[in-house]
C-alpha cells in the first residue's frame, strides 16, 4: 500500500515510522527543512520537501497512485485543502484528516473527507469512560445526521428509577433502545421498568444531551 503523509511533525513522523515497519511504501511531505532533514536521517529518503497544499507538490509526490492520503499538519484548514485536492483532483480512494478543533468534524465530512481523527475527542472519550456516572458516553455519531448513540447508567437519585418507560418524559427526539441489567440485555419497550444501576443505550439529538443527562443522572 502506498501512503502519502502530509505533515512531518511528531504525529507524521511516528505514523510514517509505524507504516514503514509494517512494510508499506510511505512518502512524507514536509515544508520545514529541519523537520524533513531529521526524518530523512531517522527513516531514510522518505521525505519530499514542499507545501502539500500545492497541487504541483502532490503531483510530484505521486499522489495519483496513492492508496491513502493522511493530512496531519497542525492546521485544520491545510488538512482540509490537502484531502480535498487528493480526493477531487487526484482521485485518491481514501483520505484521512487530523482535526484540532472537534467542531470542524462535521464540515470535513460534509466536504467529502473519508475519516477524521481528533485527539481532543479521543481524550474526552477516555475521560467519559472513567466517569460513567457523571457523563453520557458517546458510542457513535451518526454520519450526516444530528443524532448520537450514547450510553448512561440510571443513577439511584434519578426520578426515572422505578418507572416504566411509558411514564418517563424523555427529551424530544430521544429513544431508549436497550437496557442492560445484571449482565442481561433486553430491547426497551413501553412496559420496561427502569431501575437504579440500569445501563441504557439511547438515541438522541446532540442538543438534547443535557436534558437526557439531567433526567438519568440527577
Amino acid at each position: 500500500m502506498y501512503v502519502v503523509v502530509a505533515g512531518g511533525g511528531k504525529v507524521g513522523f511516528y505514523l510514517t515510522k509505524t507504516l514503514i515497519n509494517e512494510g508499506h511504501e510511505v512518502l512524507v511531505i514536509e515544508r520545514d527543512r529541519r523537520k524533513s532533514d531529521s526524518i530523512n536521517e531517522e527513516l531514510g529518503s522518505v521525505v519530499l520537501r514542499g507545501d502539500a497544499c500545492e497541487a504541483s507538490i502532490l503531483s510530484e509526490a505521486g499522489v495519483n497512485r496513492a492508496d491513502v492520503v493522511v493530512a496531519v499538519t497542525g492546521d485544520d484548514e491545510d488538512n482540509l485543502v490537502i484531502c480535498q485536492m487528493a480526493k477531487k483532483k487526484f482521485n485518491v480512494p481514501r483520505t484521512i484528516a487530523r482535526i484540532n478543533n472537534p467542531k470542524n468534524e462535521q464540515i470535513f465530512r460534509l466536504l467529502g473527507i473519508d475519516a477524521t481523527v481528533s485527539s481532543t475527542d479521543l481524550i474526552m472519550q477516555q475521560i467519559e469512560q472513567e466517569l460513567p456516572a457523571q457523563a453520557l458516553i458517546h458510542l457513535r455519531m451518526l454520519r450526516d445526521a444530528d443524532l448520537e448513540l450514547v450510553e448512561a447508567d440510571v443513577s439511584p437519585r434519578s426520578s426515572v428509577a422505578g418507572k416504566k418507560l411509558q411514564e418517563v418524559m424523555l427529551p424530544a427526539d430521544t429513544l431508549i433502545l436497550v437496557v442492560i441489567r445484571g449482565g442481561q440485555t433486553s430491547i426497551a419497550t413501553a412496559e420496561t421498568r427502569l431501575e437504579a444501576g440500569d445501563q441504557l443505550i439511547a438515541l438522541t439529538r446532540a442538543q438534547k444531551e443535557g436534558e437526557l443527562r439531567s433526567l438519568l443522572l440527577a
